[in-house]
């Protein structure tokens, strides 16, 4: 029921066809792996991890760090600048103290400024007063100029703000409004000093902020490369122990490693393992088939050379051996071929239900009954056909002409079990075993190869699966427990 499909199987070599040592680290440098003909089968990448790393830890260096300096920039320039502005109030409160108006209206002061500097043309620092209708009164620093203050501010608080009204000598300005006594003019005080010292410091601060978190930038950045390159190390060892694998004829790798890279150490092994299985699986596979066709092949051969008499019969039944010998190994590699492929799902019911409507247009006297839950088991659904084929079809063949099939028949076991029963003779208890064996048949009166039971039985067994022959207390025949893996559950093969 199954048909015959090609399957190739990974195998790992430990050297090359010329005998030399595979290098595992020359060739994942070069993107590619030698095959076993000599040629290189090109292997696709998604770029480099440590270079991956990298650009991230960059990318994040980059972000934290500019956020940070520019955070800390404000906070020291807002500083500088605050403590600059509290200079600028020592000689506004100073003013603000001593003005009071003349006779003639005018603001005077009863006490003089200390600062010098206010009365040196030109030196950066300037007062003003000046009023609605009334001429400015300006230091002598300003000599012939004059502060433009903001008469659109009318603040009883002190307000501070920068101005470029002197050309090639930007300034910091104090200004507070306020009413003297005796008077309804609202007067604007005035306060200037020149920038360049707030200036320098600010740039100074600048400068130590830009080559201090480069500094810390370029460190933490080599740093991660550090981290990097201690972080991957167990990668460059597995792949180390995968080039001594191909080299020295290891077959697994045993180097401690960190839990991280473990389950894929521990997958690796167990691919290892399963290649080796599927290996000795082949080379058991062909010797057995040698060792089977030797035999008929001998006996047609000393037949032929003795001109036996009876030598047509001698071919004809060498021949059906030889036949039976191909048939069995052939469906046992078609199920280790299909199992290598991954995992699959078929489902039980559906193909119990395909099995019992092919073998009812054979056996249309045998009544069949399907009952149970339906699901899915982890195997091809071609070689699920021909297992439940097989002994659906063994139980019409040989039974009393009922055959009941009971579906999951053990819902709390692990495994998926189906029971098939007849209502023939059954099997004695001693020839059990005996019946599993290639070519074995309690009943020759009826046609057939004794195949079936053999063949149901290893590609059971391949898929994790097995079955056991029982008597069925219902029907009185035999009942045969079909036990496979289900679906998604683990699979030991």
């Amino acid at each position: 029921m199954a048909s015959v499909t090609a399957s190739t199987t990974p195998t790992i070599s430990p050297a090359n066809s010329d005998g030399a040592s595979g290098d595992v680290s020359s060739i994942e440098d070069e993107g590619a792996l030698a095959d076993d003909a000599g040629g290189v089968l090109k292997v696709t990448h998604t770029g480099s991890l440590s270079r991956r790393m990298m650009v991230i830890a960059a990318g994040w260096i980059v972000i934290l760090l500019s956020v940070g300096g520019f955070a800390l920039d404000r906070v020291l320039t807002s500083q500088l600048q605050a403590e600059f502005d509290n200079r600028l109030t020592i000689p506004l409160n100073s003013m603000l103290r001593s003005a009071e108006l003349d006779p003639f209206g005018e603001v005077r002061f009863n006490s003089i400024l200390g600062d010098q500097n206010y009365l040196e043309p030109g030196s950066g620092s300037y007062w003003q007063i000046s009023g609605e209708g009334q001429n400015p009164l300006p230091s002598r620093s300003l000599w012939d100029d004059r502060l433009s203050v903001r008469d659109d501010i009318n603040a009883t608080e002190t307000i501070f703000f920068d101005s470029d009204q002197f050309e090639n000598e930007p300034l910091r300005i104090a200004q507070r409004t306020i009413q003297l006594p005796g008077s309804d003019v609202r007067w604007q005080f005035v306060v200037a000093q020149k920038r360049e010292d707030i200036d320098n410091q600010i740039a100074t601060v600048r400068a130590t902020l830009a080559w201090s978190f480069a500094v810390l930038g370029i460190g933490l950045f080599l740093m991660a490369m550090a981290q990097t390159w201690y972080g991957l190390g167990p990668l460059r060892r597995v792949r180390q122990a995968i080039a001594r694998i191909r080299s020295t004829g290891l077959n697994r790798v045993t180097e401690p490693l960190p839990l991280e890279v473990q389950p894929m150490v521990q997958e690796l092994n167990a691919l290892l393992a399963h290649s080796e299985k599927q290996a000795e699986e082949a080379r058991t596979h062909a010797g057995n088939l040698a060792h089977a066709l030797k035999t008929p092949l001998t006996v047609l051969n000393n037949a032929a050379h003795a001109q036996s008499p009876d030598l047509d019969k001698t071919v004809l039944r060498e021949a059906d051996t030889m036949q039976r010998h191909v048939d069995h190994h052939l469906a046992r590699a078609r199920a280790v071929g299909r199992r290598a492929t991954g995992l699959s799902r078929a489902s039980a019911m559906e193909s119990a239900l395909g099995v019992e409507r092919a073998v009812s247009r054979l056996y249309s006297h045998v009544r069949f009954d399907i009952d149970g839950k339906d699901g899915d088991v982890a195997m091809e659904r071609q070689d699920l056909d021909e297992l439940l084929g097989n002994l659906i079809e063994n139980a019409a063949k040989y039974g009393g002409g009922s055959v009941f099939v009971t579906m999951d028949a053990e819902p709390e076991a692990e495994q998926y079990i189906i029971w098939i029963e007849d209502d023939g003779a059954g099997i004695p208890e001693k020839a059990r075993d005996e019946i599993f064996g290639r070519g074995a048949r309690l009943d020759t009166g009826k046609p057939g190869t004794g195949l079936g039971l053999a063949i149901v039985r290893d590609v059971a067994q391949i898929y994790g699966g097995n079955v056991s022959l029982h008597e069925s207390e219902d029907l009185g025949g035999l009942l045969v427990k079909l036990m496979l893996p289900r679906a998604g559950g683990a699979v030991t093969v």
